[in-house]
C-alpha cells in the first residue's frame, strides 16, 4: 500500500524564496518537458498553466491583486482546490500495461526511442497504486499552499491558522486527504508550527456531488449514449490518422492500434512527465498535431460529462455553489454586525469533476458553439479547454473584500490569475461588487436546488 509519507519513486527539491513573474515570458525550450506538455488535459502539470513557476517555484506577483481602492481589505477567502499530481487509476494502468506490452512484443521500427522502451523501461505502474497522491502531487499542495498565503498574507496567516479561523475540508478519497495534509504541511513548515496539529472535515457531499445527484449518474455518468460525440470522434478521421501515424512508428499492423491504445499511450507521456519530471521515449509517439487532437478528444469528454453538454452536468454542482454563497453571505453579515469573521478561509480539496460543473455553472469558458465530434477544426481557438482550467491542483479562489460604508467586492482567481465573471459588466479590475455578482446569479441562488434538480422524475406507472 502506497501511503503519502512512504516510498517515493523519484526525488524532488523544494525550491525556496520568493520573486515576481511577468506572464508574457516564456521559458526557453526545456528539452526535459515533452514539447507536448500543453495538451495533457487533467493530466497535466501545473506548471505548464503557469509557466513562470518552472523557474521559481514559489513565485507570486502581488501587484495583479491590487484592490479598487487603498481602504479595500480581504475578509473572507474560499479556495476550491483540485488534488495533486497522482497515479494513474487502476482501469488505466490496465490500458497502459496493454499497450506497452504490444509494443514489446510487435513493434519493429528501429528508432533508439524505441529500443529504449524494449530494452530500458519496465512497466513500474501497478493497479493499486489507483490514483493515490504522488510526492510531487505532496509537493504541489504545500507550494500552493505557500503561494497562496505570500498573495494573502492577512488571510492565510499563521494567526488566523493557530486561531482556527482556517477551516479545511476534503473529499474522502485518498489523494484529496493527503493533499489536505499537504496544504497543512506547507503552512506548518512555513511558520515553523510544531506544537499543534490541525484537522479537516471529510464532507462527500459537497466535493463529490456528482456521486450523489441520481440523475446526472442515470442520465450522463452511467449511459453510454450520452457520450455519443465523443464515440463518432473517437472512430473519425482526425483520430484514425493519429492510430495510424502510431502504426507507422511503431511499424505494426494499422488494426493492432485501438484508441484505447492510442489513450494508453499519450497517458504513459503525461504520467511520466508529471510524476517523474521526465520526457520519456512514449512522448515520441505523438507530434503536436496528434497531441492537438487527442486534447479535444478528452475535452469532447469533459465537455459531454462535465461542462456544457447536459443541463444537470452544470446542476449537479448547486449544493456546492449555495455553499461557497452561503459562506461569503455569513461573512458580510458579520462584519455589518461588528463582528470578527468567524471562518476567515475555507480551503475545500476535491477533483477536477468537482470543479468543472461548478465553473459551468457560473458560465465559465463557455464557447459560442459546443464541442461536437464534426467541428475540431473550428474549434482550435476554444475556450473549453482543460489543460489550462485543470492541471493537476487547480484552483478557483474567491476573495471577499471589505471597501467601507457597505461595499463589499469579489474578487475570483483560477489558478491564481485574476478572472472576470462572465457576462458581469460595469466590473471594476475583475473586482464587481458583491451585490452586483448575487444579482447576475440571481436565477440560481433563487432556485438550483440540488435535491429538485438531481431527483430522478417517476412515470405515471411507478407513482
Amino acid at each position: 500500500m502506497i501511503t503519502l509519507w512512504g516510498n517515493i519513486f523519484i526525488p524532488f527539491t523544494i525550491i525556496t524564496g520568493l520573486s515576481c513573474f511577468r506572464h508574457d515570458v516564456v521559458p526557453e525550450e526545456n528539452p526535459n518537458i515533452p514539447p507536448i506538455a500543453k495538451y495533457f488535459c487533467t493530466k497535466g502539470r501545473y506548471e505548464e498553466v503557469n509557466p513562470y513557476l518552472i523557474e521559481d517555484i514559489l513565485a507570486v506577483n502581488r501587484s495583479i491583486l491590487q484592490p479598487p481602492a487603498p481602504q479595500c481589505h480581504e475578509i473572507h477567502l474560499t479556495a476550491i482546490i483540485r488534488h495533486g499530481t497522482r497515479y494513474p487509476t487502476a482501469k488505466n494502468v490496465k490500458k497502459m500495461r496493454k499497450f506497452y506490452n504490444l509494443v514489446r512484443s510487435s513493434a519493429t521500427g528501429t528508432h533508439n526511442w524505441l529500443r529504449e522502451i524494449q530494452n530500458l523501461w519496465a512497466m513500474w505502474y501497478t493497479e493499486d497504486m489507483d490514483g493515490r497522491l504522488v510526492q510531487k502531487g505532496v509537493e504541489d499542495l504545500k507550494h500552493l499552499a505557500i503561494r497562496l498565503s505570500k498573495l494573502f498574507p492577512s488571510m492565510i496567516s499563521e494567526e488566523k491558522l493557530r486561531n482556527g479561523l482556517i477551516k479545511f475540508i476534503t473529499s474522502s478519497k485518498h489523494r484529496c486527504v493527503n493533499s489536505t495534509l499537504s496544504f497543512q504541511a506547507g503552512l506548518t513548515s512555513l511558520w515553523d508550527i510544531a506544537d499543534v496539529e490541525f484537522g479537516h472535515e471529510m464532507n462527500d457531499a459537497l466535493m463529490r456531488f456528482f456521486e450523489l445527484c441520481h440523475k446526472f449518474v442515470q442520465e450522463v455518468d452511467s449511459n453510454p449514449s450520452a457520450m455519443t460525440e465523443l464515440d463518432k470522434f473517437s472512430k473519425g478521421l482526425e483520430m484514425m490518422r493519429v492510430q495510424q501515424k502510431i502504426a507507422d512508428r511503431l511499424e505494426v499492423p494499422y488494426n493492432l492500434i485501438t484508441d484505447d491504445m492510442v489513450e494508453a499511450a499519450f497517458y504513459l507521456c503525461a504520467y511520466e512527465f508529471a510524476i517523474k519530471t521526465v520526457n520519456s521515449p512514449w512522448c515520441r509517439l505523438f507530434d503536436e498535431v496528434d497531441a492537438q487532437v487527442m486534447e479535444y478528444a478528452i475535452d469532447l469528454k469533459q465537455f459531454w460529462k462535465r461542462g456544457y453538454g447536459y443541463d444537470i452536468n452544470s446542476k449537479s454542482s448547486c449544493i456546492l455553489f449555495h455553499d461557497v454563497f452561503s459562506r461569503l453571505d455569513k461573512a458580510v453579515k458579520e462584519k455589518q454586525s461588528g463582528e470578527q469573521v468567524s471562518e476567515a478561509v475555507t480551503v475545500q480539496v476535491g477533483h477536477a469533476e468537482t470543479l468543472l460543473p461548478l465553473f459551468t455553472l457560473l458560465g465559465f469558458f463557455k464557447d459560442t458553439d459546443p464541442l461536437t465530434s464534426a467541428n475540431y477544426a473550428t474549434q482550435t481557438q476554444r475556450s473549453f479547454r482543460t489543460s489550462q482550467m485543470l492541471p493537476y491542483a487547480a484552483n478557483f479562489v474567491m476573495v471577499l473584500y471589505d471597501c467601507g460604508g457597505g461595499d463589499f467586492r469579489l474578487q475570483p482567481l483560477l489558478n491564481e490569475n485574476p478572472v472576470a465573471f462572465p457576462g458581469l459588466t460595469n466590473q471594476q479590475a475583475s473586482m464587481p461588487l458583491y451585490q452586483d455578482v448575487k444579482q447576475h446569479y440571481s436565477d440560481l441562488l433563487n432556485g438550483c436546488d440540488f435535491e429538485t434538480e438531481c431527483q430522478l422524475f417517476k412515470g405515471p406507472s411507478e407513482v
